[in-house]
């Protein structure tokens, strides 16, 4: 068996390549760019104003005063989109401008219209009287002040959200350099296992192929879901490991049949196959049943474990973790959390714990741990919104040390 403290860093060794693609910027939702993706543009891409109002040329305004005023022509107005250019400005002018209005020399501030003195009235006004100094660069939007041209909108390993996407097109960013999705085949083992709804209470509803299904929906990764393999489907099961290694797809997933049991198949069948690294066993719970193999090819095999809570924490911090060192996504940093009550496991295993982050009146990150931790309890993990980490090496964690949590769906 292997720590997992060492398994990771195994699996981070014997990762599988995953080469890049070109995608439009519309469909990269979810997809992980390949690459330090630049601006190619200033962002706003000239000046312009944040408020309604008046542009002036502050520097004409540097002798006036309460007693020393003066009447600013209004020569033309511009509305957001509206070409700016003007071929001649005479001195003492102002020209209205609406928000997003792009201003140009000599204009370099701007009166809000709230601010605004009229001649000879607000109904009428065909002149701005200013008595005082106005400051140059008020109210001013500048050229490049959100995203400057050649600036990082998202580095390389980042996962592209909705909020990205805004910002591509804005940019006028039409094509980004992603990840392929690595293709993912899984199998649920054992003659329990059953799709249909109504069972005897010998048989077992299967669920854990439902659970990965739908947590990888809003994950870069394909997933598909092959047929149930029985008990005696040993030859059925060599042939699909033949298949998968002459095929596209990157990993082979089991769940169940990884044990040391009569029928538990899996381990034997896998290493008939040419191996670079391989380990069996882990000093975790749940999930100690638990087998990882990258073969000799680019593509890489993981035995879950049946119980469905303990092949989901194997999921978790297993199966993810391989899939982004693989794909090059930048670490998912843990939670640090506060434990709100002590925790006791034995000191030379891992364990992942269900249990639920909340924040205290001062905001600091708190861990409660969930009652019925056995790895056949679902009904916990329906009230969890994050898993505990307590490492091994330790065996007693009193109220109120910190440990690390992390999100259930890898993603904080």
């Amino acid at each position: 068996m292997i720590h997992y403290k060492k398994a990771l860093l195994e699996l981070k060794k014997n990762k599988i390549k995953i080469y890049s693609e070109k995608v439009s910027a519309e469909d990269s939702i979810n997809r992980i760019s390949a690459v330090n993706l630049n601006s190619p543009y200033n962002y706003p891409a000239a000046n312009n104003t944040a408020f309604d109002g008046f542009a002036i040329n502050s520097k004409e305004t540097k002798n006036l005063s309460k007693k020393k005023s003066l009447k600013f022509k209004i020569i033309k107005t511009l509305a957001a989109g509206d070409n700016p250019n003007i071929k001649k400005v005479p001195k003492f002018s102002t020209i209205e401008v609406m928000t997003g209005a792009i201003i140009k020399k000599p204009f370099d501030t701007i009166i809000p219209v709230e601010q605004a003195q009229f001649f000879p009235s607000r109904a009428k006004p065909k002149y701005l009287i200013i008595n005082k100094k106005i400051k140059k660069n008020n109210f001013i939007r500048f050229a490049g002040s959100d995203f400057k041209k050649s600036e990082i909108v998202i580095k390389r390993g980042e996962i592209i959200n909705s909020q990205h996407i805004l910002a591509f097109k804005t940019l006028g960013i039409k094509k980004i350099i992603v990840k392929k999705k690595p293709k993912i085949v899984f199998y649920t083992t054992g003659n329990e296992i059953s799709n249909n709804t109504k069972l005897p209470n010998w048989k077992v509803r299967n669920s854990n192929s439902y659970y990965l299904k739908s947590l990888l929906k809003n994950l870069p990764f394909d997933f598909v879901e092959k047929k149930i393999l029985r008990d005696n489907d040993l030859n059925k099961f060599q042939n699909e490991i033949k298949k998968n290694l002459k095929s596209r797809n990157d990993l082979i997933l089991t769940s169940g049949a990884v044990s040391a049991g009569k029928f538990d198949f899996v381990p034997m069948i896998i290493k008939k196959f040419k191996l670079k690294f391989s380990f069996k066993g882990a000093y975790i719970r749940p999930g100690k049943p638990l087998m990882f193999a990258k073969f000799i090819k680019n593509k890489a095999f993981f035995g879950l474990p049946g119980n469905p809570i303990s092949s989901a924490a194997c999921f978790r911090f297993f199966v993810l973790p391989y899939l982004y060192f693989s794909t090059e996504v930048n670490e998912n940093k843990p939670i640090n959390a506060k434990l709100k009550t002590q925790f006791k496991k034995k000191k030379k295993f891992t364990r992942f714990i269900k249990g639920q982050i909340s924040f205290s009146n001062k905001g600091i990150a708190e861990f409660k741990v969930q009652k019925g931790q056995e790895s056949f309890r679902i009904k916990p993990f329906t009230k969890s919104n994050a898993w505990g980490l307590f490492p091994s090496g330790k065996a007693n964690f009193k109220k109120n040390v910190y440990i690390k949590c992390y999100t259930l769906t890898g993603i904080n």
